[in-house]
């Protein structure tokens, strides 16, 4: 699904309220009532989605509200654990793009206990997704999200605090997440669906 990240004053984003990509009417104001400078110049704007008719509102150029952040929407079947973690990462991701990440790192840690791991280490946790087979795709994204985490705790060679740096870490757990569980359960339910005989063949040719 196609995600377009909230900027203030964009004609169309999508939207934090009903998640539909759509067209923005915007107005502004200054704290002084008085104050009638152009709009750059106006601390306070007000988002308003055509599609919903709900609001976002900004302070220059930050969204406080909905409280949700502008990231993505977490994919539905994210486990509860993880969710968790990522609507409270995407809560303060405008205001704290470190602590964000820094949380996006636990819930992949979370992650892979979800998948049958000991949760414990998320490093050895990913090399045995590995050789479980894991796709290189999925395992890279797992260790972007890993290292980029690290550095927020421990301050290295990564901008966490750079809010593109980390949305598009909430990309990455999206991706993982539809790797590892969504399509895993789309396939296996159609693969079920085929007629009995047609599995017995491919269990056959496969020497199932």
């Amino acid at each position: 699904m196609k995600y377009i990240q909230p900027n203030v004053y964009a004609k169309s984003f999508t939207c934090p309220n009903c998640g539909a990509i759509a067209k923005q009417d915007w107005w502004h104001r200054s704290f002084d009532a008085n104050n009638y400078a152009e709009k750059e110049q106006n601390p306070l704007k007000i988002g308003t989605c055509q599609h919903c008719n709900k609001s976002t509102v900004w302070i220059t150029d930050k969204m406080y509200f909905p409280d949700s952040g502008n990231a993505p929407f977490p994919n539905p079947e994210m486990p509860e654990s993880v969710l968790r973690l990522y609507i409270e990462a995407s809560a303060i991701s405008s205001k704290s793009p470190r602590g964000a990440a820094a949380l996006l790192r636990l819930s992949i840690q979370v992650l892979c206990k979800e998948l049958g791991e000991d949760g414990k280490n998320i490093n050895t946790d990913i090399g045995n997704l590995v050789k479980k087979g894991l796709p290189i795709i999925v395992q890279q994204s797992l260790d972007i999200v890993r290292v980029t985490g690290n550095d927020a705790v421990h301050p290295g060679q990564i901008d966490t605090d750079n809010p593109t740096t980390v949305s598009q870490l909430f990309d990455l757990v999206n991706i993982i997440i539809e790797y590892m569980i969504s399509l895993p359960k789309k396939v296996s339910g159609i693969y079920n669906g085929l007629p009995a005989d047609k599995v017995k063949g491919i269990n056959d040719r496969d020497g199932k």
